[in-house]
């Protein structure tokens, strides 16, 4: 893996694809354009260089990560790799698993039926007395 460093800097959208937030480079910068990345609490270009210790803000999906860059890289290597490049918040950290434990709730409620009620099922609706049912 080649790293750059620590007095270099990277284009923005080149460290998050080798930091493996986004899988492809192009993402990376439709990511940034939109507003989903932020560098020190401000909006910012593709081509803005990250340097060791800047502080981002990634939006992904539901997703929020709040990091801070430990090192530089410009070639996209393994996972266990691309973590060494950036330390995420314990705040940060446990709003996701707080969110994502959410969501899984939320998925795991109420399942409308995939197929009409049958004969039985609509006879037992009527007896519960179930008027919006029907």
């Amino acid at each position: 893996m080649t790293l750059v460093d620590d007095s270099g800097s990277v284009r923005l959208d080149l460290w998050l694809w080798a930091a493996r937030f986004f899988k492809t480079r192009a993402l990376a910068k439709h990511a940034i354009e939109t507003g989903k990345v932020e560098v020190g609490g401000q909006r910012a270009k593709p081509a803005r260089g990250v340097r060791v210790g800047d502080a981002l803000r990634v939006q992904r999906m539901e997703e929020v990560f709040e990091l801070d860059v430990l090192m530089l890289s410009v070639v996209r290597g393994p996972a266990a790799i691309a973590q060494t490049l950036y330390r995420e918040s314990e705040a940060s950290r446990a709003a996701r698993e707080l969110a994502r434990a959410q969501r899984a709730a939320e998925r795991a409620g109420y399942h409308p039926p995939e197929t009409k009620p049958d004969k039985r099922a609509r006879r037992l609706i009527r007896a519960l007395g179930d008027i919006d049912a029907l």
